[in-house]
């Protein structure tokens, strides 16, 4: 019998995500510093563009090292406007930059990202009950909250929408429909 799944997970890539990653919890910053990056980058564009781009990405940004990103300068900005296998946004490369700037101040004031960003849901994933897509949000009052904080520190790309799939993505919410096989296979923090 075939696995019964999210309605999004259609393609190769997007079923191996949903099955693996999506909503898992999540607590390793350099991780957590990927999704943010490819989040911001997500804006406007559709999750598969991103997942089909993810490994150009990796190699692109030195495999999501934010120590290395903080420190790009203008040859390196100008070599990723020109590399055809990521989203070439100057916006979406500086935010990059300014939220590996932004990332490690977080780190430095609470002792990791991860202590930082799971704050605003007091440490656990929110387990939604959705029987249909259209049920969930765009948005929540803790991607809300999530948003605001991290505009006031510093971060770009950062608006509610994008906080909220970034709490998908890293299981700070469980988003899975009760019908899809995921949504009792994962495992909380208890």
């Amino acid at each position: 019998m075939e696995k019964v799944r999210c309605a999004w997970a259609k393609k190769a890539l997007d079923i191996e995500y949903h099955d693996q990653e999506w909503g898992v919890p999540l607590h390793d910053d350099n991780k957590l510093f990927e999704f943010l990056i490819l989040e911001g980058f997500q804006a406007g564009l559709s999750w598969s563009t991103i997942l089909n781009k993810r490994e150009n990405f990796r190699k692109a940004f030195d495999n999501f090292d934010y120590k290395k990103i903080a420190l790009y300068d203008q040859k390196k900005i100008d070599e990723l406007l020109q590399d055809a296998g990521i989203i070439r946004n100057k916006l979406k490369i500086n935010a990059a930059i300014t939220n590996a700037k932004a990332f490690m101040e977080v780190q430095k004031k609470f002792g990791s990202f991860d202590k930082y960003i799971w704050s605003f849901t007091g440490g656990k994933t929110i387990i939604n009950k959705w029987d249909d897509m259209s049920q969930m949000p765009a948005t929540s009052k803790e991607s809300d909250a999530m948003s605001k904080d991290l505009k006031k520190r510093g971060f770009k790309f950062v608006g509610s929408t994008i906080c909220y799939a970034k709490m998908q993505a890293i299981g700070m919410v469980n988003d899975h429909l009760v019908s899809c096989f995921r949504y009792n296979e994962i495992e909380y923090d208890k």
